[in-house]
């Protein structure tokens, strides 16, 4: 590993208040990849030796380190070890539909557990996916969808600030409000400005849920999950990004697909 790399990475990490602290090793190591201290394809260092520089457990460097393979930020070598991507991940250009859409069903009772609603600073993975620079201001909502009794999916959803073309007088306007009426984010910037959003993208991969949000979904830590990771653009610009980790009791899922001449 480089010198700059290592002496970035040693330096002990804080947690934000009301961020948990393996978001600040994400942000950490993700950082370090954005500014191409860490290389594509290079090796990190192991967790023992990540947690040791930063301070912090290994527990927390794991759970760090699986969301950054999640987001498609490194990937791992089994009995090797975890290198950085050779590519990071795009913004592409296909439309996407609110969760309630893609995991409820005739018949079916969907409900939205709101687990928090909050202003936070932008993580370096979230920055980009709606259009500010990391630690600019923005909206998370965090639920738990619940089908029929079941908790099968958790949704994290971030939105920045309101594209001048729906109102907004300005590209630096402070993050967008939105009313809580229960339902997705995506699915209320929908009711207030109709299916004028978009292009959009969901990219698809696989994970373990991890301790915290393992007790959300009542599984274990190491239990599979589908990962969708929604992007929203309006106007060509990045303006909403979500994460949702989905249950294998969910079922199967449909895609929808046309086709074109």
């Amino acid at each position: 590993m480089h010198e700059d790399a290592a002496r970035f990475l040693s330096q002990p990490v804080e947690a934000q208040p009301g961020s948990p602290l393996r978001v600040a090793v994400y942000s950490r190591v993700a950082e370090a990849i954005r500014n191409s201290l860490l290389t594509p394809g290079s090796m990190l260092p192991t967790e023992t030796e990540l947690g040791a520089d930063m301070k912090v457990s290994r527990t927390v460097v794991r759970e760090a380190l699986m969301l950054l393979e999640e987001d498609g930020l490194i990937r791992a070598r089994r009995g090797v070890g975890r290198f950085v991507a050779d590519t990071l991940p795009r913004i592409g250009i296909e439309r996407i539909r609110p969760f309630e859409e893609v995991l409820g069903g005739p018949g079916q009772h969907l409900e939205i557990k709101r687990i928090q609603r909050q202003r936070q600073p932008a993580s370096e993975f979230v920055a980009p996916g709606v259009g500010v620079e990391p630690g600019a201001d923005c909206w998370l909502w965090e639920s738990v969808l619940i089908r029929d009794g079941e908790a099968i999916a958790h949704l994290q959803e971030n939105i920045s600030a309101l594209p001048v073309s729906l109102g907004s007088s300005s590209a630096a306007a402070a993050p967008l409000e939105i009313d809580d009426d229960g339902g997705t984010l995506l699915a209320s910037l929908i009711k207030r400005f109709g299916r004028v959003l978009g292009p959009g993208e969901c990219q698809i991969s696989l994970s373990q849920v991890g301790p915290s949000r393992a007790k959300l979904l009542d599984l274990r830590a190491p239990d599979p999950v589908l990962v969708l990771t929604q992007y929203v653009r309006h106007a060509n610009r990045p303006f909403y990004l979500a994460k949702c980790l989905i249950a294998a009791r969910a079922g199967h899922l449909s895609v929808m697909q046309s086709l074109q001449s």
